[in-house]
């Protein structure tokens, strides 16, 4: 929402009845937010508090004030839009207020903004199939994409955020405990797109890239980029300008990638033939690392080797050996690969 709609459905605290009847209608919102001289919300009314007012023969000059709720469900400024999405539909909610930390208005979410938008063609493949060894008896009993994190399994809230960025059509790679998953996630309706399966044979696990040929063969009619994921990052990211990034650049695959920053406890000696040419003490190095977020064009699946394991990393390699352009997109938000206790800890705020 722009700074001029967000303005449009602004009232003063002090309005009438009349005057926020007058918000709705040019708004195109079906709420009238009264917020104060500081910009700080007071309350929302909606089209719904306005016919239940008529009702009690309330009169057009009265406060609108008096009729509208004064604590609404609202979120910080930032939220991540999978959030939001995720509070609406656990409300039965279509507009959620974006406040500052004093209070002030700075934003207003719909649901036709977040889920109205023209969806996406692209079909999103989030691998889910690992065992998550590295997080030793939590995943005993519970495949890794189903810890819980701020109340909801790490995948849901990566279905949400795809859904946010306009992606209905959703495959998820399952192996180990697939039925839990399954389960977990169904159909997909209630997240808001449609979710299917790629089954691997738990007796022939395919990596991280390998069941992205049973994509292949579920869907060869596939002409639009493939978004590819792990099961196990909490991570927000713009679907839509990672693929918008990815069709600019004519590239067959584009990495996610992330800095990473590691200082060296020794200081560096520099040298060149034997001799010193400089030091330095305890030196910052930064890289780009893989983010595991990818858009993949379908013809680069016909690359992969059928009926065994291979990577993401690896189709990467395949292609550039065969010259095809391989881009990558910088993600700046917050990004935890969920891999261990620490890092679990990391994704709950415990760390």
């Amino acid at each position: 929402m722009t700074a001029r709609d967000l303005q449009a459905a602004c009232a003063p605290v002090t309005a009438t009845i009349r005057d926020a009847i007058e918000v709705i209608d040019r708004s195109a919102t079906l709420v009238c937010l009264l917020v104060d001289d500081d910009g700080r919300l007071r309350g929302l009314l909606t089209d719904g508090d306005l016919r239940r007012a008529f009702l009690k023969g309330t009169s057009l000059d009265d406060p609108a004030l008096d009729h509208a709720t004064t604590t609404p469900h609202v979120v910080e400024a930032g939220s991540p839009r999978a959030h939001v999405l995720d509070l609406m539909q656990a409300l039965r909610i279509s507009v959620v207020p974006e406040l500052a930390t004093d209070g002030r208005l700075v934003g207003l979410h719909t649901l036709s903004d977040i889920v109205g938008a023209t969806p996406l063609p692209n079909v999103a493949v989030i691998m889910a199939g690992g065992r998550g060894t590295r997080l030793g008896e939590l995943t005993r009993d519970t495949p890794k994409p189903l810890m819980t994190v701020a109340g909801r399994s790490i995948i849901e809230w990566i279905v949400l955020g795809l859904v946010g960025d306009g992606i209905r059509d959703v495959y998820v790679s399952v192996n180990y405990l697939a039925d839990q998953i399954e389960e977990h996630l169904g159909d997909g309706s209630r997240l808001g797109c449609s979710v299917r399966y790629l089954r691997e044979d738990p007796d022939r696990p395919l990596g991280t890239a390998g069941s992205l040929t049973l994509l292949r063969e579920a869907r060869p009619e596939l002409t639009d980029p493939v978004v590819v994921m792990n099961g196990d990052l909490m991570v927000e990211f713009d679907a839509g300008s990672l693929l918008e990034t990815h069709r600019r650049s004519g590239a067959t695959v584009t990495v996610g990638t992330r800095t990473y920053q590691h200082e060296v406890p020794f200081g560096v000696v520099e040298t060149e033939r034997g001799r010193v040419t400089g030091m330095a003490e305890k030196p910052t190095l930064t890289f780009d690392i893989n983010a595991a977020v990818y858009a993949v064009e379908p013809r680069a699946l016909e690359w992969l080797p059928v009926g065994r394991a291979s990577t993401m990393p690896g189709l990467v390699e395949t292609c550039l050996g065969r010259g095809e352009v391989v881009t990558a997109w910088p993600i700046a938000s917050d990004w935890i690969d969920v891999g261990t206790p620490t890092d679990l800890a990391r994704a709950k705020g415990q760390g």
